[in-house]
Formats: structure tokens, C-alpha cells, sequence
């Protein structure tokens, strides 16, 4: 599928432009959202577990980050709707499968959900870094942030077809990143407002918070609804890696996600 032409003129444009200028447009652009956009209930929730199958993402001290966002990702739908009855969840996947990355918010949008949360593990060469992050889609702020995206983004070279799938996208080039980046403007400030009530609820469990960012996470580029994608700690860590492992400590973090999804809810139903 040959990339439209409007979107061709866009990437080329984006590789021209200076990042300070392209800051500045991205914030103008989504500086006045239609309001239609918020949604005034939270009935439905798209839980994804990153990678699957013969993805197994990141791996250290025997733990796969496929594994350990299964668990949790099973744990935060029963929570949620125990602690929500009126709120429904669907998952991405419920077993050891690959999903691909476009189909992941295809299954939302196909749904209608008024949530899209994606659960991941980090990782680092420096085994002294830990915390949990959370990221919406945006402008990359730092390098580091730049870094996770494309070690999640990477995924995509094992789905058959990417380079049409993902309008010519290049999972090394930065530029390709900055252009995906602007194309879920128009959820931003309720997927950053989600993101915010879940890492301030991390701190009051005792979990290390690195806070809210932004990066161009392929897996959120499609969603068509406020979409985050939490980094619930390091496996490359010896303390997060064993939270991440335990089924007390995944509980811990599960609890801590469905806690600032409540807040969210009751925030945007509360308007």
C-alpha cells in the first residue's frame, strides 16, 4: 500500500524542520481539541500485554517481559472490573500469542473502548536504574525517551508486511518517530491527565515513579481514545525485576494502575 501523498509531503517535511521547530508546531496543533472528543463515560477498557508469542521482549534474570505483562495485564482487568462493575474489559491477548502492533489498537477502536492501556517492562545497561514510567504519545523530550520508543517500535520488524503497514515507517530513523508522534494530538491531554493520576498512585504503594512522558509508540499511534503505555519497572533491575515477578508485587502495581483509573473516571464523568 503506497503511503498517500499528503502523508509522503509530511515525513519529508518533518526531516527538514529543526526538533525545536517541530515542538513548536506539534504544541500549536494541539493546543485547541474538539471537545467532542472527551468521552463523558468510561464503560469499556482495551488492556494490552506488550509483546507475545516469539516476541518475548526484554529478558533478565530468567524473567521475559511477555510473561510478566501477561500476568499483570490479567490482574489489572480482574481488578478493575471488581473494583469497577460498570466498567467492561477486553484484552489484546490472554494467552502466549503475537499480536501485531496495529491490530493491538484495532481491537480498541473495532470496540469502541474509551481506554487503551498498554503494560510493558523496561530495561537499561545500567542495572541501577529502576521506577515505572508512564508515556503517552507525543514529541520525544529526551534521548532516553527516544531509546525506550524504539526498543518497543523494533517489534514491528517481525510482522509480515510493515513497511506498508506502517506508511513507510523506519523503526531506526528518528525523523520517523517525530512524524508519528503528531498524529494522536487530539487525545493528548486526557491520555497525560490518565498517565499522571497513575504515577502519583505508584508513589503512595512505594513504587519509584520517573514520571510522565511522551515518546512515538507505534502501539498508540492508532488508538482512537486517550492511550497510555506504562513501563512498570526494570527487569534489568534486581528489586524491580523481583516486584515484577512476585504475584504480591504485580498485585501492588495493579493496584496502584486501577487506583488512577478510578480517579480518571470519576474526573471525566464528574464534567
Amino acid at each position: 500500500m503506497p503511503m498517500p501523498a499528503n502523508l509522503y509531503k509530511l515525513k519529508n517535511l518533518v526531516k527538514l524542520i529543526p526538533t525545536t521547530t517541530l515542538c513548536i508546531l506539534f504544541l500549536l496543533l494541539t493546543a485547541n481539541k474538539p471537545t467532542t472528543l472527551q468521552k463523558t463515560k468510561i464503560k469499556l477498557i482495551t488492556i494490552d500485554a506488550g509483546h507475545g508469542g516469539h516476541d518475548a521482549g526484554c529478558m533478565y534474570g530468567g524473567a521475559r517481559e511477555k510473561e510478566v505483562t501477561l500476568g499483570i495485564a490479567l490482574k489489572l482487568g480482574e481488578t478493575i472490573e471488581k473494583m469497577m462493575p460498570d466498567v467492561k474489559v477486553i484484552y489484546t491477548r490472554k494467552t502466549d500469542e503475537f499480536i501485531e502492533l496495529h491490530e493491538r489498537a484495532g481491537i480498541a477502536n473495532r470496540n469502541n473502548a474509551d481506554l487503551f492501556i498498554s503494560v510493558h517492562c523496561n530495561a537499561n545497561k545500567k542495572t541501577d536504574v529502576f521506577g515505572t514510567e508512564t508515556f503517552s504519545m507525543g514529541l520525544h523530550k529526551s534521548e532516553g525517551n527516544l531509546d525506550i520508543a524504539k526498543r518497543e517500535n523494533d517489534v514491528i520488524l517481525l510482522e509480515k508486511d510493515y513497511k506498508e503497514q506502517y506508511e513507510g515507517f523506519d523503526p531506526n530513523s528518528p525523523e520517523s518517530h517525530i512524524y508519528f508522534s503528531f498524529l494522536q494530538g487530539a487525545y493528548l491531554d486526557q491520555s497525560l491527565r490518565l498517565a499522571s493520576l497513575i504515577e502519583s498512585n505508584f508513589t503512595k504503594v512505594h513504587c519509584a515513579s520517573r514520571g510522565v512522558k511522551q515518546a512515538g509508540f507505534m502501539v498508540l499511534w492508532r488508538s482512537k481514545m486517550p492511550s497510555i503505555l506504562i513501563e512498570t519497572g526494570f527487569l534489568s533491575n534486581k528489586n524491580d525485576r523481583s516486584q515484577l515477578t512476585s504475584n504480591e508485587g504485580q498485585q501492588k502495581i495493579v493496584d496502584a494502575i486501577t487506583k488512577g483509573v478510578i480517579e480518571y473516571k470519576k474526573q471525566v464523568e464528574s464534567k
